[in-house]
């Protein structure tokens, strides 16, 4: 069976889920420990890709080239787009696009070069698999939630959304980029900074992507208000209990 490369960007991101392996083999590859590990029957390897699209690039490349994955998992935070995307949300990407990639008037805007394609599709048995494992795992989350707000968002009323996710090596934090980007890409729910590129390599290779996003903030003004403190202790245990769930309905 064909390990999955599980990825995030930084290690608050995972660290509930880390906290659940078993007693992983750390393989240094390119500056970054692999963690390869068995969980709930499925191989794992687990990494954390870094901050950024070329990160991402690389880290995907390693997984493929270097430890053989059958798909790849990419968990962690966005910023929201959509009015209906709010903090506490999450998003399964069904699309993915780079929103700062512009080789215009050469080739379209947001256009990856000589591939004529701008979004690229995740695959679509395991974002359904996903959708389903971030249901059930909202549920589980809400029982140990506390009954308080955070951010004047009540958390128990929490959704899953499936659409478009866009990358780029930006932090999104204006509330004038977060409008040039709902006017560029009005379909787009969430912004974050790996997603496409990876997307792109595994297109190249021919491996499964899927995506999952906890929305931190609403890419604005106000979005590195408590940004760590909700990826640690919100958006962390949402990975964890969501991969967990997916990893069990596969067993």
């Amino acid at each position: 069976m064909a390990p999955i490369g599980l990825v995030a960007a930084m290690r608050e991101e995972l660290a509930a889920l880390l906290a659940e392996l078993p007693t992983a083999t750390a393989s240094r590859v390119g500056g970054r420990d692999f963690w390869t590990v068995s969980w709930h029957g499925q191989p794992l390897v687990v990494v954390l890709s870094g901050i950024g699209k070329v990160a991402a690039a690389t880290t995907a490349t390693a997984l493929i080239e270097r430890f053989g994955v059958g798909a790849i998992v990419f968990t962690g935070v966005a910023g929201g787009l959509a009015s209906g995307a709010r903090v506490g949300d999450l998003v399964v990407a069904r699309h993915l696009l780079q929103h700062d990639l512009d080789a215009s008037p050469l080739f379209p805007r947001f256009e990856v070069p000589l591939t004529g394609m701008s979004r690229f599709a995740t695959d679509a048995a395991l974002s359904d698999a996903l959708v389903q494992a971030a249901q059930a795992a909202l549920e589980t989350v809400r029982q140990t939630l506390p009954p308080t707000e955070w951010l004047g968002l009540d958390l128990h009323a929490a959704r899953v959304h499936e659409g478009l996710i866009v990358s780029g090596d930006r932090f999104v934090s204006t509330h004038r980029e977060r409008a040039a980007l709902v006017q560029a890409l009005p379909d787009a729910l969430a912004v974050e900074m790996e997603c496409a590129a990876m997307a792109q390599v595994c297109h190249d290779y021919g491996v499964p992507l899927a995506a999952l996003r906890t929305i931190s903030d609403q890419a604005d003004d106000q979005a590195t208000v408590d940004f760590l403190r909700f990826i640690r202790h919100i958006a962390s245990r949402y990975s964890a209990a969501v991969v967990g769930h997916w990893l069990r309905a596969r067993a």
